[in-house]
């Protein structure tokens, strides 16, 4: 019995202690861990503006070689080789031939073979003289050699834009070769508007061929008495051009006269209206609506811009399409350059819609003839004032 006693005190002890661990027995359960603060993500840095350097002599058009290095031209005559940095002595690249240099012509662009580690031609467009009956005259024409060290060897031209006129404006000129490894040629119309439309003539057209200079046989067939080559016809001054990433089709941008100056798909067998359509005005007319040419509006008879700068001109110059790991936030935008609005454009796209235009670095003053984007996902930017300039982070 007093042992009994003993065993119910000893679990009375027990159940006190218990219920004084929990609390006072007023039902209260642990409550749940706090969740942890979230580390915040950290901001990308703003992108930083780098000149590499400030010496070249009126740069044009550039192009990378495998090793990160680059081929500059400029509208002298000059080919040079520059370090992947960018920085460092310049190369003189020798084999160029004579190029018409005044007004807006010169060497002009530059773009390396796609097989270029098996077949090491490099093409380049330039103003070149005319000969014989043609003295005195000037036109758009593609050449290429083989780098061989710090020469260019069997220099052949390849294209030659026909006919060769008179005055020193409106060249063009872009080189891109398309993913079929056939080359697009950009080609001004050399200020005299009308042969953009003729058929017969190369001048304010955009032209495929083959990387020898002959023409591929899917180019578009526009008739009787049509220049062979021929792509897309109506140009004024196209000046950029570029790939779509995604869709393979060639992008160009053309300078229009007062305003009007466009970005668009240059399609085969596309007519794209000049002179006969242009948001711009005739140079010396009251700058407004009333004034645009044909009345502005392509459709339906000419094919719409995508977009347009009205009511002045920014004069586009060099474009690319984003695809880089540097700025996640532009992929699949558009960059051009612009030599009278001396700014650099971004433009977001929506499909083929341009969503918006954003002016980036109108600050700096400078004329942007060229837009690239690097091997290391940086964009470089040639100047006229001869600089070498590095968007990065």
């Amino acid at each position: 019995m007093k042992q009994a006693r003993q065993s119910a005190w000893t679990l009375l002890v027990a159940l006190l202690w218990l219920i004084a661990g929990c609390g006072g027995g007023g039902g209260a359960t642990a409550g749940p861990a706090p969740t942890p603060t979230p580390t915040p993500t950290p901001n990308p840095t703003a992108p930083q503006l780098t000149t590499l350097r400030s010496d070249l002599q009126s740069p044009w058009g550039l192009a990378f070689l495998p090793d990160g290095q680059m081929l500059v031209t400029q509208k002298g005559g000059s080919l040079v080789r520059l370090a992947a940095s960018g920085q460092g002595a310049a190369t003189t690249i020798t084999g160029v031939p004579a190029v018409a240099s005044a007004g807006q012509g010169g060497l002009l662009d530059v773009a390396i073979d796609p097989d270029f580690a098996s077949a090491p031609w490099v093409y380049f467009s330039f103003s070149e003289p005319g000969a014989g009956a043609e003295a005195g005259k000037a036109g758009t024409s593609v050449a290429r050699g083989k780098l061989t060290g710090n020469a260019l060897t069997e220099v052949a031209v390849i294209f030659r834009q026909a006919p060769k006129v008179t005055g020193s404006g409106h060249f063009g000129s872009r080189l891109v070769f398309a993913r079929d490894k056939t080359l697009f040629v950009t080609l001004g119309e050399r200020q005299l508007g009308s042969p953009a439309q003729d058929l017969a003539q190369t001048l304010g057209k955009v032209v495929r061929i083959n990387r020898d200079g002959s023409m591929p046989g899917d180019n578009p067939a526009f008739g009787v008495g049509a220049r062979a080559g021929l792509w897309s016809l109506g140009h004024r001054n196209p000046q950029g051009a570029a790939l779509h990433p995604t869709t393979g089709e060639l992008w160009v941008s053309e300078h229009g006269p007062q305003g009007g100056d466009e970005i668009n798909i240059a399609r085969a067998g596309a007519n794209h209206g000049w002179p006969i359509k242009s948001y711009g005005c005739n140079y010396g007319d009251p700058v407004g609506d009333a004034c645009r040419i044909g009345g502005g509006v392509h459709a339906p008879g000419y094919v719409e811009p995508l977009t347009y700068w009205v009511p002045t001109s920014v004069a586009p110059a060099g474009l690319t399409f984003y695809s880089g790991a540097m700025f996640p936030e532009w992929q699949g935008q558009l960059f051009s350059g612009s030599l009278a609005g001396t700014t650099l454009w971004r433009l977001q796209l929506s499909g083929n819609t341009v969503a918006s235009r954003t002016a980036m670095h109108a600050d700096l003053g400078e004329r942007f003839r060229d837009v690239r984007q690097a091997p290391d996902g940086a964009i470089l930017l040639l100047t006229d004032s001869g600089k070498l300039l590095r968007i990065h982070r």
